[in-house]
């Protein structure tokens, strides 16, 4: 029995449909991200996630028509933030991930400002938060994915 044989089908095969460039672009929903990453994270430690996700977020964009520049597509603070986020709240099924607070698709601004989250550099790689600290298991987390912690005042 492989890793995937113990996921509900329905998010393995969304996952597969993601790799396979088959997931229209009203699909790549904030839920699908989720799930993405938490299939991901089922066979693979949080820095190797990141990397995959690197990639195949950016591939997949391609595949769309979402061009990955510095205002559009892949974004690297916020693929680094959900990864140590999710990965951080250790659920057995991605189904209701979105509905705790540090997944949902707000969860980001509780930490950033909107200039700060949506600027140039947060796209291009990670950046520390500006308006308030991570929660502990995020920032272990982000330790493990090799991502600094620092404060923001030390950039």
């Amino acid at each position: 029995m492989t890793v995937r044989d113990s996921i509900d089908p329905t998010h393995v095969e969304l996952f597969d449909r993601f790799i396979h460039g088959q997931l229209s672009k009203s699909e790549w929903t904030h839920h699908a991200h989720l799930v993405t990453c938490w299939v991901a994270l089922q066979s693979r430690t949080p820095a190797e996630t990141v990397a995959f996700l690197r990639d195949a977020i950016k591939t997949h964009n391609c595949g769309i028509g979402t061009a990955n520049t510095d205002t559009s597509g892949y974004h690297e603070t916020l693929t680094v933030y959900y990864t140590a986020a999710i990965a951080d709240a250790q659920a057995s099924d991605p189904t209701d991930l979105n509905e705790l607070p540090n997944c949902s698709n707000t969860a980001a601004r509780r930490f950033w400002s909107e200039d700060e989250l949506f600027s140039v550099q947060a796209r291009g790689e990670w950046r520390d938060p500006d308006r308030a600290p991570l929660p502990a298991g995020i920032n272990q987390q982000i330790t493990a994915i090799g991502r600094p912690t620092t404060s923001s005042a030390s950039r």
